[in-house]
């Protein structure tokens, strides 16, 4: 805790000493702010002849409306500031909502793309198998057709001729 403090102000042109445990510049500063709010009512003219009871009642009122609006001010802006600082509570729990699903996303898009290229390898794959199948099909029907191997595709007519493939040829 500060050490009290005492200052020499003066307010409404008498001397006074104040202290507390504010600093020397915080108590002329207040004795400044109570001197413009006299020095406010000095200078109408139809509060110039209140009698100076009166007129230091009408000090205390306008500091003491200053007061309660300042008051006011700061509850407003305690309150704007706890709505904000629940508004950036929701949205970090938003933020981090979106996060969590991007990364599932990015998961679900990995696993995709791994399905993705074993499908294509598989695919890849069955071309290979079809394309081996049907060359070694093609293989054994030219070699049937060399009349090294026998399907039963070649028959021999009565007349002498054979027939492969739709052709007709002599029989020597």
């Amino acid at each position: 805790m500060s050490s009290k403090s005492s200052a020499e102000v003066i307010i409404g042109g008498k001397m006074y000493t104040l202290s507390g445990y504010e600093g020397e510049e915080y108590l002329q500063r207040v004795a400044a702010y109570i001197n413009n709010k006299i020095n406010e009512f000095n200078d109408m003219e139809e509060i110039r002849r209140f009698p100076v009871d009166m007129k230091a009642v009408l000090v205390e009122l306008n500091i003491a409306d200053d007061f309660f609006k300042a008051r006011d001010r700061v509850e407003k802006l305690e309150q704007d500031l706890e709505m904000k600082e629940k508004e950036i509570y929701d949205l970090k729990h938003e933020l981090i909502a979106e996060q969590i699903k991007a990364e599932t996303n990015e998961k679900t898009m990995r696993e995709l793309e791994i399905q993705g290229k074993e499908l294509l390898l598989q695919k890849t794959r069955l071309e290979t198998a079809l394309e081996d199948a049907l060359l070694g099909e093609k293989e054994s029907n030219s070699d049937d057709a060399d009349g090294n191997g026998q399907t039963g595709t070649d028959k021999e007519t009565p007349a002498g001729v054979a027939a492969s493939d739709g052709k007709k040829s002599k029989k020597k």
